[in-house]
Formats: structure tokens, sequence, C-alpha cells
């Protein structure tokens, strides 16, 4: 069979979760929340779920510049791959700066900051808008004559070092503080305190921060999170709630070249006071959420189906139909959107739950030659839709415990 074992990056993952968790438990550490790991983690899934659909495409970008356009013919050896080391990781640092610095693509990075925890499920905190961005920075390689497979495999390398910088577990590092980026650096990168906002950038070397001088050493316990945490658990609004501020605040400055100037501005450029009006626009009052262990436990089991689907959708990509994974996608996108809400003990959630239930009858229908599975699955919509509001109220109070949240 032809299956993709870059499946196994989701156990590996929750594995190395979990020993965090168990180590951190052990020293009495408060390094996770309940709620925000999910958060994080729902964003992880998504993230890889849409880079199924776009990462051959970036890579065929990449092979494409070199076959047509490379500036020079580098052969690989063992100079090269260090040569190719030392620029991908300059490279990662300016665009992970520009990704603090320009608007534009604070927008799509922003989400990676958004935790107020710092652990491995924040590593997870990736959206598949970065990689169009960085795709963009990385392409200045393959024109200078980098085929695609050895930036491809730099990249990888790359990509699994910063998950382990995503923790609190570990230490000063002594001389090696010196050199590479450790988990001490970028504790600073994620920390909100004033004299560690925008500094070490660096992904693998920490040379660059100190050469372009956004170098700070960890000495004060830092505070995770955005300046101005957010307000939501929803799935919807951690993606897009500094897009909207962007394009709001861009609709309201006079001028083209005002306009394209804010766009490649700072994020401090864009006015505070935009954000709340979106979220009293577009969000409900926030509500104080007591986690029953009904609500705790249903989010659970629904982030366990979502990973459980991915890593399935994964590892058998190669045997599925397009249309199969366009529904697959949007099955695990509607139920990661629907744990926000849960979170948050929304009410819109039944309508979310009753679209999953018709999305399960149609795939069945279609992709199962049993009609057993289809036709319950069947019964179940049309029992809901006739019963309606009855079975919001059960539905309510089995997860809620009450029947009007």
């Amino acid at each position: 069979m032809h299956l993709n074992y870059l499946a196994l990056v989701v156990p590996g993952f929750l594995m190395m979760v979990g020993i965090e968790y168990l180590a951190a438990k052990k020293q009495n550490k408060a390094y996770f929340s309940y709620d925000d790991s999910i958060l994080n983690i729902s964003v992880g899934i998504a993230e890889r779920l849409l880079n199924l659909f776009v990462v051959g495409i970036f890579y065929q970008v990449f092979d494409y510049i070199h076959r047509n356009y490379a500036l020079l013919d580098i052969p690989e050896n063992v100079y090269t791959w260090i040569i190719l080391f030392m620029l991908v990781d300059l490279v990662w640092y300016w665009y992970h700066r520009f990704g603090h610095e320009v608007n534009l693509f604070w927008s799509a990075h922003i989400v990676h900051h958004q935790s107020e925890e710092f652990n491995f499920t924040v590593s997870a905190r990736i959206t598949v808008f970065q990689y169009f961005i960085r795709t963009g920075f990385w392409c200045v390689l393959p024109l200078v004559g980098f085929p695609a497979s050895m930036l491809a495999i730099m990249l990888l390398i790359h990509g699994a070092y910063a998950f382990f910088l995503h923790t609190r577990m570990v230490g000063k590092l002594g001389i090696l503080e010196h050199i590479i980026v450790t988990p001490s650096h970028h504790r600073v990168h994620h920390a909100s305190n004033e004299q560690y906002l925008d500094k070490n950038y660096g992904d693998m070397l920490i040379i660059w921060d100190k050469l372009f001088g956004t170098y700070a050493e960890e000495k004060e316990e830092p505070v995770y999170g955005l300046t101005k945490p957010l307000e939501s658990k929803s799935f919807l609004w951690q993606h897009f709630h500094f897009t909207m501020e962007l394009f709001t605040a861009v609709k309201q400055t006079r001028g083209i070249w005002n306009k394209v100037k804010l766009l490649f501005s700072k994020p401090e450029h864009v006015p505070g006071h935009i954000r709340a009006a979106l979220e009293k626009t577009f969000l409900q009052p926030k509500k104080q959420v007591k986690f029953t262990i009904n609500l705790r436990g249903y989010v659970t089991t629904q982030l366990v189906i979502s990973l459980a689907a991915l890593f399935c959708v994964i590892l058998f990509e190669h045997y599925l139909t397009i249309p199969f994974m366009i529904v697959s996608t949007l099955f695990i996108l509607i139920t990661l959107i629907n744990c926000g809400a849960i979170l948050e003990q929304r009410s819109y959630i039944f309508y979310l739950e009753f679209i999953r239930m018709i999305l399960l009858s149609v795939a069945s229908y279609v992709y199962l030659e049993n009609l057993l599975v289809p036709a319950i699955l069947g019964i179940c919509v049309v029992y809901t839709t006739l019963y309606f509001t009855s079975m919001q109220k059960r539905y309510y109070r089995l997860v809620y415990g009450i029947a009007n949240p």
C-alpha cells in the first residue's frame, strides 16, 4: 500500500504533549489550561488538514522556479547543504520579522501568538495562510539555484526544530544560548512584556537577532499572549479578527497611498478602538462558562474524533477522492468551530451539529456500499428535523446542563 507515513506526526505530537503535561504535573507546574490547549490543537488540526491541499503546489512552485529561472546550478554536497542551512535560517529570520512588523503578514501570523500559555500545544498554532506568505520568501532560494528537493528537506528540519522551542520545561542551556535558538529565547519571543516585544525572531540560530539588533535575554518571567488578549474562544474569530480590523482600518483611511502604507506598516498603526467595535458587532456577550464533566467530555470527544479523522485522511491521502477529501475537511472544520462555540456555551452549536449529521449522511450514502449506516443517519436527520426544538433542548441540557443557554 502507498501510505503517507507523515500521518505519524499526529500521534507523535500527542505523545510529546502528553509527556510534557505529565512532567509539568509531577513538578506541580500549571503550564496547561484545558480551554487553551483545546484551542491550540484545534488550530493545528485545521492547518494540517488544509495543508494537504496546497503543500504539493508549494513544492511545484519551487521546482518550476529552479528549472526555469535558477541563476546558478548548485550541486548537492556537504558544503551546499551547510550554505542552504544558513540561508534558510536567514530567510526565516526576515520572514518572521516581517510577520510581526507588517500588518498584512501579521494578520496571518497573529494566530500563533494568541495563546496565553506556553507549551508544546502552542507549536500547533499555525495557519495555512502563513504557508502562502512563507512560500514567497522561500522562492528566493530556488531562484539562486537550490533544488526544490533540498529546500523541502531543510524546511522540514526547521519546522521540526521549532516544535521543541515551545516549552517552559527546559531552562537555559549554557553556552548554547549564544549560538542556537533555545526555548528560553523563544519564550521571550512569545511574551507580551514590553521589554520582550518584537524580539528573538530566529528559528535555529540566534546570531541573526544579535546581528540585526532584535535579541533579548530572558530575565523576568514572561507573560504570554497578545498585548490585548482576545475576548473570544471562537475558532473563526481567532483566525480572522485582525484581518477584519485591518480591512476596517484601511476602509476608514483616506487616499490610496495611505491605504497601501497602512497595509505594510506596523500593527500598532491599526487603531485599537476598531477591535472593540468589531467585538461589539460580531461577538455575543462573554459568558462565565462552568466546565462541567459533560462539557469537557463532549469537547474532548470532538477533538479526538477530529484528530483520528486527520490521521486517517493523511495516512490514506493517495487513496481518497477529491470530493471525499472536501467532505471530510468540511466535517472536521465544522467540528473545530463547534469546539470553540461549546467552550463559550453558544446556542448555535446545535445547528452545527445538524449540519454535521447531514454531511455524515450524504458521505456514508455515497461512499459506503452497505446502506445500513446511511439509513440510520438519514432517520436521525428526519427525526431531528421533525422534533427540532425538543431535540435542541435535550442536547443543550446534556452538554450545558441547561435547556436554554
